[in-house]
């Protein structure tokens, strides 16, 4: 196989990886919503627990809320740039397309 033929292979590899990491930060994006979704049904008073390893641990509303609202920015600012990556990767194999068909044509 030719190094332009292994470079495609191993790019076409990183996009596939970088395709996978977003629909788990997509997952991870939903479910967080859902938490949100969750809090807002909840009374001031209602008592919240944080799972930790094997032993749920009391936790203030609106330090739990907070929690999630930073993880929600966190997974969005990981979104943006698994998109950004996967653009750059599709550009890249592009490039490498043109010159596999460059080569087969000679």
């Amino acid at each position: 196989m030719s190094d332009i033929g292994a470079q495609y292979q191993k790019v076409q590899g990183e996009l596939e990886d970088f395709i996978m990491n977003r629909q788990k930060l997509e997952t991870q994006l939903q479910e967080n919503k859902i938490v949100v979704e969750e809090f807002e049904t909840l009374k001031a008073e209602t008592q919240v627990y944080k799972l930790t390893g094997n032993v749920l641990l009391p936790v203030e509303q609106d330090e739990a809320r907070g929690n999630v609202d930073k993880r929600l920015e966190f997974i969005n600012g990981e979104i943006d740039r698994c998109e950004k990556s996967i653009k750059e990767k599709q550009t890249e194999l592009e490039k490498l397309r043109d010159e596999i068909m460059r080569q087969n044509k000679q």
